[in-house]
C-alpha cells in the first residue's frame, strides 16, 4: 500500500496539472519527408551541438500508413493529421466514399479563432489543402483553389498564382474572384505586413518559392503577427510546412535537404520564442511520411577505428513505411504521449483546440 500511494498521488496530481493546462494557440509545423534520419543528420552536421529538437518538452512517435496503403503519400498522411481520421491515399480531408471530414482549422474558426497556412510550395499543394479543402483528388487544384477562396482561412502564405489564373482564365477575374471572397492579394510579404487587411492571401510565385533561404522564418513571423491581431483573444491556429524537405528526399539530396531543414529549423525556432513570451501557446513538430529513406552509416567496419566517417545512403526516390517524430513545446506538450496513429495526433489536436 505505502508503494501505491504516492503512485495515485502523483497521477492525481497529474491529472489536475493536465486539467488546469489551457491552449489557446497552436503553431502546427510539419516537415514533408523529414524522417529521424533527417534529424539525426542535422544533429551530425551541428557536431552534436543540441538543436532546436533536443529542447523539446515532450517526444512522440507516430505510424503514417494510410487507409488503402502501407505507405503513404501526402494527402493521405496530411489528412490524418488535420481531421484525426485516416483515408486513402490522393484523399483530400474526405473519407473513401467522398464524406467531408471536419479539419483542425474548420473546428478552430468556429470558435472563433483565426487560421491560416504558410508553406514553401503552392498553398494548393497536399499538405496545405488538408486543413480547408475537401476532395477526391490531390491533383484537383482548380477545385482546391475554389475552396481556398470560400474557406475562412485568415492567412495563406506561399505560391500558388498559377493556378488562380488558370481557375479564372486570367489575372483580371482571379483579382475580381479574390476581392470577392474577402481576401486581399499581396505579392510580397513586405507589402502584407503593412496592411491591416482582415484575410490575406500571400502568393509569392506560380508555384513553389524560388529563394528560399530565410523565407519560411520571415513568412512565419509576418502569420504569426497577423493572427496575433486578428485571434485576440480567442487565439489562433498557424500550420507551417517545410515543403522543400520531401522534394530533397525524392531526389535523394543530402545537401539540399540539409539547407531546407535549416530554414525549417527557423521556424520552429521562431515558433518556441512565440511560445515562450505567449502563454497558452502549443507548437507541435512532426512530419507526413518519411522521404527516400536516408540512413546514416558508418564508410568503414572496423569500429576499432577512432573515426569510420559517415555517409547518407539513400534507399528510394520515393516515400518510406517508417515512423516520424513529434517533437511538443509549451502549454500541452505533456498531453501528447506515446506511439500514435498519425489520426490519433490530428484527433487530439483538434479535441484541444475545442475546448
Amino acid at each position: 500500500m505505502r508503494h501505491i500511494l504516492p503512485l495515485i498521488a502523483a497521477i492525481v496530481l497529474t491529472s489536475m496539472s493536465t486539467a488546469a493546462q489551457e491552449v489557446k494557440n497552436i503553431i502546427y509545423l510539419i516537415g514533408d519527408g523529414m524522417g529521424l534520419a533527417s534529424v539525426s543528420m542535422m544533429q551530425l552536421e551541428s557536431s552534436y551541438a543540441p538543436t532546436v529538437f533536443d529542447h523539446a518538452d515532450n517526444v512522440a512517435l507516430q505510424k503514417t500508413y494510410s487507409l488503402d496503403n502501407r505507405v503513404t503519400d501526402s494527402a493521405a498522411s496530411g489528412t490524418a493529421l488535420a481531421t484525426g481520421v485516416k483515408t486513402n491515399n490522393t484523399f483530400i480531408s474526405v473519407t473513401p466514399e467522398g464524406e467531408e471530414l471536419e479539419t483542425l482549422m474548420e473546428v478552430a474558426s468556429k470558435r472563433g479563432k483565426a487560421t491560416g497556412v504558410v508553406v514553401t510550395t503552392y498553398v494548393q499543394h497536399a499538405t496545405p489543402a488538408v486543413f480547408y479543402a475537401h476532395t477526391t483528388s490531390r491533383h484537383n487544384y482548380t477545385e482546391i483553389t475554389r475552396q481556398l477562396l470560400a474557406s475562412d482561412i485568415d492567412i495563406a502564405i506561399g505560391g500558388g498564382t498559377a493556378f488562380l489564373d488558370e481557375l479564372y482564365k486570367g489575372r483580371k477575374d482571379a483579382l475580381k474572384a479574390i476581392d470577392k471572397s474577402g481576401f486581399t492579394l499581396f505579392e510580397t510579404i513586405d507589402a502584407a505586413n503593412v496592411s491591416s487587411a482582415p484575410r490575406q492571401l500571400v502568393l509569392l510565385a506560380d508555384k513553389e518559392i524560388e529563394n528560399r533561404r530565410g523565407y519560411l522564418a520571415r513568412a512565419t513571423t509576418t502569420a504569426l503577427r497577423h493572427l496575433e491581431r486578428i485571434g485576440g483573444e480567442s487565439g489562433f491556429v498557424l500550420m507551417v510546412e517545410g515543403s522543400i524537405i520531401d522534394g530533397a528526399g525524392h531526389g535523394n539530396d543530402a545537401v539540399g535537404q540539409q539547407a531546407e531543414m535549416r530554414d525549417f529549423m527557423e521556424a520552429i525556432e521562431l515558433a518556441l520564442e512565440y511560445a515562450a513570451s505567449h502563454a497558452g501557446t502549443l507548437v507541435v513538430v512532426t512530419a507526413d511520411h518519411e522521404t527516400g529513406g536516408l540512413s546514416l552509416v558508418s564508410n568503414n567496419s572496423d569500429f576499432n577505428l577512432s573515426e569510420q566517417g559517415v555517409e547518407y545512403r539513400w534507399t528510394t526516390d520515393g516515400h518510406s513505411g517508417v515512423m516520424v517524430p513529434i517533437y511538443l513545446y509549451g502549454t500541452g506538450a505533456e498531453l501528447i504521449n506515446g506511439v500514435m496513429e498519425n489520426a490519433e495526433l490530428g484527433a487530439k489536436l483538434k479535441e484541444i483546440i475545442a475546448k
